[in-house]
């Protein structure tokens, strides 16, 4: 759990030390705005802007009930992050699984890929798609209603 929040801690840190700087160089209004853009990144990398995520075994479940994609991610992915925005609020129809914090779900991702942990990694009916366009996802979550 801890590994998923280093990558916006890490933005804070370095935001909070650029605005000291700035600040103490008497420029607050630049070091408003370097702080400001820090806290923007380390909230967009957080896993904070994804919809709650379940375990690989609850998500594979549910979709078999329900029909919607299961999206395997983790923190700090670029491409998940894409993938999220890009769906906007349907988003929170589909499985999200941090692989990160589940295991079996970076198994299941590790076996479908090679042994790379490929995010974001959806799988629909049981086949698996790594990094697919986002209209295409939003597709899937149509068909599923």
């Amino acid at each position: 759990m801890t590994r998923a929040w280093i990558p916006p801690v890490l933005f804070l840190l370095c935001g909070t030390g650029l605005a000291v700087v700035q600040f103490l160089d008497a420029s607050p209004g630049t070091a408003v705005v370097i702080l400001l853009a820090f806290v923007l990144l380390a909230g967009v990398n957080s896993p904070l802007v994804f919809p709650r995520s379940i375990d690989a075994g609850e998500a594979r479940r549910r979709s078999a009930v329900d029909g919607r994609p299961v999206v395997y991610w983790r923190p700090g992915c670029a491409y998940c992050l894409r993938l999220r925005m890009r769906l906007g609020r349907r988003a929170r129809r589909a499985h999200w699984v941090d692989i990160w914090r589940d295991p079996e779900g970076a198994a299941a991702v590790r076996a479908v890929n090679d042994g790379d942990e490929t995010v974001p990694t959806v799988v629909v009916a049981g086949r698996s798609y790594v990094n697919p366009d986002p209209a295409w996802v939003r597709e899937q979550l149509s068909r599923s209603a």
